[in-house]
């Protein structure tokens, strides 16, 4: 088995539960103060309990943008220390993940306005009531998300033609070994090749035609 390295990304999802030990009543200015761009959505305090009945502990929903990738677990240290006092360690923070379906419509699940949470027909929140730290700007990310994608695939190509890369699982086990080198994860890698089957298969062809004349340069 392939050791896994910690996936790195810069766009994370976080939970905080309002009632958990350590939560302190001035968490809103130590959110700011941890200087990166937060988005933390009104407190959702009427999910339905489906199992049980009635509503599931209140709770925010919360977006963090770090400014270079990082790890889900740098971010989760980063918000406790940040929520923690000398006294008491905060323990309120819970379900640190890199975002999936992509910023925008995680930022429209802070209140349920999402396809997803609309379809489960969930409790819509007022998005007049989503707080904002450090400058968060939606609009930046997602016009950001698209053009690091374009950028990152331009590297993925570049590899891919240097180091005569002749199938996806070479471009895996690359990045698995270098990827931290080049800002590329796999989970990033499999986003900027995504509908671009045809042009990979050309692409993995041409250098595997390139090995066999003996060409290649082994670096970029």
């Amino acid at each position: 088995l392939y050791h896994m390295a910690k996936e790195k990304d810069r766009f994370f999802t976080f939970l905080l539960y309002p009632d958990g030990e350590g939560f302190p009543q001035d968490w809103e200015t130590r959110l700011e103060m941890i200087g990166q761009p937060i988005a933390v959505s009104p407190l959702h305090d009427k999910d339905k309990d489906k199992k049980n009945g009635g509503f599931i502990k209140p709770h925010y929903h919360g977006i963090y943008v770090a400014n270079s990738p990082v790890t889900a677990d740098s971010v989760r240290n980063k918000i406790k220390r940040a929520l923690s006092s000398e006294t008491e360690e905060c323990r309120a923070i819970a379900k640190v993940q890199i975002v999936q379906k992509g910023i925008e419509n995680c930022y429209l699940y802070l209140t349920h306005e999402s396809k997803d949470a609309i379809e489960k027909k969930k409790h819509v929140y007022n998005k007049a009531d989503i707080k904002h730290f450090s400058c968060f700007d939606l609009s930046r990310y997602v016009v950001l998300d698209t053009e690091i994608k374009g950028e990152m695939f331009n590297v993925v190509v570049s590899i891919i033609r240097a180091y005569m890369l002749e199938n996806i699982l070479d471009l895996y086990d690359f990045v698995e070994e270098n990827g931290e080198t080049y800002g590329l994860t796999i989970k990033l890698v499999n986003e900027v090749i995504a509908g671009k089957t045809g042009f990979m298969k050309l692409l993995f062809d041409g250098a595997y035609q390139r090995k066999k004349r003996g060409g290649g340069n082994g670096h970029i």
